[in-house]
């Protein structure tokens, strides 16, 4: 429970205290796209299983992998593209934290 709670936070929330934060004027557009960062897991759907809640998703899907990390990093660096690099980052930390709790 604390687990999803967490994860899911991190999904929704913290876009949300950033876009408000940061992107006052045209925060539901940005949270929007932050949002979207979601998507990288589709590429859940070549895993199989597609779902193992035993399975870090960092570093074992393609678009979790560290080479992508480092897209995303750059994309969040450069103006054209920082939303959209965030709500990617921001997808990549909320799966390092279920991570962790897996060590637990």
């Amino acid at each position: 429970m604390l687990q999803s709670t967490v994860h899911y936070g991190i999904h929704f929330i913290l876009p949300l205290i950033i876009a408000y934060s940061f992107f006052r004027k045209k925060w539901k557009a940005a949270y929007l796209i932050m949002l979207l960062g979601m998507l990288i897991d589709l590429d859940h759907l070549l895993a199989n299983p597609v779902f193992d809640s035993n399975r870090c998703s960092i570093n074992f899907h393609l678009l979790h992998s560290y080479y992508a990390i480092i897209v995303y990093t750059i994309l969040a660096l450069l103006k054209p593209t920082r939303l959209l690099g965030l709500g990617l980052l921001i997808h990549i930390i909320a799966d390092a934290v279920d991570c962790s709790f897996m060590l637990l």
